[in-house]
């Protein structure tokens, strides 16, 4: 081969085979068409773990059902505690004056606190 020409064509038709062989085995025709064994092992665990969430969530609804039942008492008791302790409010500021004047308070003094530094 002599011939520029030759040599030429002869170079373009290689890269050309070249490249199409690259490409068919990359893409790996003997290759078998079942799923990773990683992927289903990732599709279990997705599966679970939405599972696990649902039931998360419906007990999270539970307890925030239970927990404002809970609070609508709470506040229906502190509001009839305050609606009694007004109506026996002149009552009680009478017994609570007289029990102050029984029970009094002691003061006591501390001597004065003395430092001593060490070197």
């Amino acid at each position: 081969m002599t011939s520029h020409t030759g040599r030429l064509y002869s170079l373009a038709i290689a890269l050309v085979v070249f490249f199409l062989a690259w490409a068919v085995i990359a893409t790996h025709p003997w290759a078998t068409a079942g799923k990773d064994a990683r992927l289903q092992a990732l599709a279990v665990r997705e599966a679970q773990l939405r599972k696990e969430a649902k039931l998360v969530q419906t007990v999270v609804a539970q307890r925030w059902a239970n927990y404002q039942l809970q609070l609508k008492a709470r506040k229906t008791a502190i509001a009839a505690t305050k609606t009694s302790s007004a109506q026996n409010a002149p009552i009680s500021t009478a017994s609570s004056g007289a029990s102050s004047a029984s029970s009094q308070v002691k003061v006591v003094t501390l001597p004065p606190l003395t430092v001593t530094k060490t070197s």
